[in-house]
């Protein structure tokens, strides 16, 4: 079985905040919004392992505070099932900061990042230290 899962569990809605788990001196962002969601009337955007989102820093350093970048996913806790048929599950939801196009901002990834978020983004598998 080759490519990604059609459809992943979003386990991540607008509003969660989430570990940032880079060196960009961001501690923890909120997501604001996630693009390319086609959803329906009344339901909360939400993402899961792979996507990217909009998120704003929250707790950092005071050059990164306040400011609006792109992400993406790497860890969540919501159980999600792999095509083998396996769940996965995380302890913590996580992110990485990356430019739009997916290049990372940061140099070093600490901790594992999901498979399916390595697989969509090259960079990130680039800089993981670990693949789970």
């Amino acid at each position: 079985m080759k490519g990604l899962a059609g459809k992943q569990t979003r386990g991540i809605p607008t509003g969660a905040r989430l570990d940032c788990v880079d060196n960009t001196g961001a501690k923890i962002v909120e997501v604001i919004a996630v693009p390319k969601y086609g959803g329906t009337h009344r339901r909360y955007p939400s993402a899961g392992v792979g996507d990217l989102v909009i998120v704003t820093v929250k707790k950092g350093t005071p050059e990164m505070r306040r400011q609006i970048l792109h992400a993406v996913i790497v860890r969540q806790r919501r159980a999600f099932r792999r095509s083998d048929g396996t769940m996965v599950q995380f302890e913590d939801n996580a992110v990485v900061i990356t430019a739009e196009n997916g290049e990372t901002k940061g140099s070093d990834i600490k901790g594992p990042v999901a498979r399916e978020a390595a697989e969509r983004w090259p960079r990130i598998a680039a800089t993981a230290s670990t693949i789970v």
